[in-house]
């Protein structure tokens, strides 16, 4: 089911690529079954009883009054070289579900990329006659100048270099990408927001509208434990520290402030508010009735 939420003008919809519970561990390693289930308000919508993680893969599609937005562009389909086996040749339905939403390639304005990740880009591009071609063929791409950077001159290993070949040069090659700065304004409604540590580059994006805010997470946040437990890194952070750091800065802003945070990998209800909890911090999911199933 795609959700939906409206701030101010703006609207967000989560159009879902893969779902799963469980097999997270190799990303949050501290998540044992028995250290969830010691969080009791992660079930039933974030762990299941077993102490199991929910995670989702989706992108957010953000409608303004004047951009259509895509958020992070998933795995992908068709893509090779990915560690996670099930991540390889996939076949997925996301064009089918974005389309059945009401959202087709042509409508979108800009396609904006947190990081460059492989579950954060892959539906940049699509297989076309053995050809790799932007999948948005009307957006502008906007990747961060000191993201960009960082993969192409300091990482070598084969994931990467597949990632960059198959879903970040075809968008440069078709002349289609813009290089961004990590406060870049998209438009009146959308900002960035500098969370660095995950990857060097790393940004959200702050949404205001009307006197309402939201803020999409990208991978500052991977699973609504790390606001219990800010300190538990992902093993997929570049700079450790500097993302433990982060995720204490952020969560004590947004606890302050009654801003909607739409997490890039929570399962549904998938977004909430940060609430104060002792000395730490819980997520309190925005209940069904307020979200808009499309």
């Amino acid at each position: 089911m795609n959700l939906s939420w409206r701030i101010g003008d703006v609207t967000v919809t989560r159009i879902v690529e893969l779902e799963t519970t469980g097999g997270t561990r190799f990303l949050l390693p501290q998540a044992t079954p028995d250290e969830i289930r010691n969080i009791g308000w992660l079930s039933p919508h974030f762990a299941d009883e077993a102490g199991k993680l929910k995670m989702s893969i989706h992108a957010l599609v953000i409608d303004t009054p004047t951009l259509r937005v895509v958020v992070d562009a998933c795995i992908g389909n068709d893509k090779t070289g990915r560690r996670v086996p099930s991540w390889n040749q996939r076949q997925g339905c996301f064009l089918d579900d974005l389309e059945g939403a009401g959202f087709t390639r042509d409508s979108v304005d800009i396609v904006l990329c947190t990081h460059l990740h492989v579950d954060h880009v892959g539906w940049n591009t699509m297989l076309e006659n053995g050809k790799w071609v932007p999948t948005f063929p009307r957006a502008r791409y906007l990747f961060g100048r000191v993201e960009f950077d960082f993969w192409r001159n300091h990482e070598t290993d084969a994931q990467a270099s597949a990632v960059l070949a198959d879903s970040v040069q075809p968008i440069f090659d078709a002349g289609l990408a813009d290089l961004i700065e990590a406060n870049h304004r998209l438009c009146d409604e959308l900002v960035l927001e500098p969370t660095p540590g995950h990857t060097p580059g790393h940004v959200s994006l702050r949404i205001r509208s009307r006197g309402e805010e939201a803020l999409v997470t990208g991978d500052f946040l991977h699973h609504p434990c790390q606001m219990h437990h800010p300190h538990w890194s992902s093993t997929a952070d570049t700079h450790p520290e500097q993302a433990e750091q982060t995720r204490k800065t952020m969560l004590a802003a947004l606890v302050q402030r009654d801003v909607l945070v739409i997490g890039t990998h929570f399962a549904a209800p998938t977004a909430g508010y940060v609430v104060q909890e002792g000395a730490t911090f819980r997520f309190e999911p925005v209940p069904a009735d307020k979200n808009h199933a499309r």
